[in-house]
């Protein structure tokens, strides 16, 4: 006769943070302490068409600025943040640009990736949001907003990733060179690939009125 032995499998493993020399006992987290990409497997980046697009601060610190009455006050920051989002389509000649905000914590922005062959620098100004502002006509001086130093890298594949990182770098590197050097950018980003006109819609009327609801945001945070 055989004895089987049954153990009782643990439920949790434990991680050590520190912080400031203390020491906290926190739960495994399978999302926080081994995380993955958020990318979809096998989906082609660079393919045509619109992506929903957000990258957060680390740590949801509010270096952008702050929201009062439904309106947001851009900081220095926010303001590269800002001005760089629009300078994407001089390095990427086949992307054009949709709705867009900054939020104290974070961005919203759709990029649209076109043919290869459609080589024109293209911004949406019928639709969009800048701040939650409606942008018709906002861009006829966009290039006076543009700070002289080198922003962008030479582009190699137009893919999402490769443009996502590249504006990170740029904000961040800016923010280096201008004693901001606190400001990190969230390591990944998100992204919801729009497959057809409702979802456009939605999504658009979101970031316009996202400044508005602020305070119902998943990302809400005060300092």
């Amino acid at each position: 006769m055989k004895l089987h032995i049954f153990t009782r499998p643990k439920k949790h493993r434990i991680a050590i943070k520190t912080h400031h020399n203390s020491i906290k006992m926190t739960k495994y987290n399978p999302y926080i302490h081994n995380r993955r990409s958020l990318r979809l497997k096998k989906y082609d980046y660079s393919k045509e068409g619109l992506y929903f697009i957000t990258i957060c601060v680390k740590y949801k610190e509010c270096f952008f600025g702050k929201i009062t009455n439904g309106k947001m006050t851009l900081t220095d920051t926010g303001k590269i943040a800002n001005d760089y989002w629009f300078d994407i389509p001089k390095h990427f000649p086949n992307i054009a640009l949709h709705e867009f905000v900054v939020m104290p914590n974070h961005i919203h922005g759709i990029i649209e990736i076109m043919e290869k062959s459609d080589n024109k620098i293209s911004i949406d100004a019928n639709v969009g949001a800048c701040h939650g502002v409606p942008l018709n006509g906002i861009y006829d001086n966009i290039s006076h907003n543009v700070p002289q130093y080198t922003q962008f890298g030479k582009p190699i594949i137009d893919s999402i990733s490769l443009i996502v990182n590249q504006y990170k770098s740029s904000v961040k590197r800016w923010c280096n060179i201008n004693d901001y050097q606190y400001f990190q950018w969230q390591r990944n980003y998100y992204e919801h690939i729009i497959r057809d006109e409702s979802s456009h819609q939605n999504i658009s009327k979101y970031i316009i009125n996202n400044p508005a609801k602020w305070v119902d945001d998943k990302f809400y945070y005060i300092e």
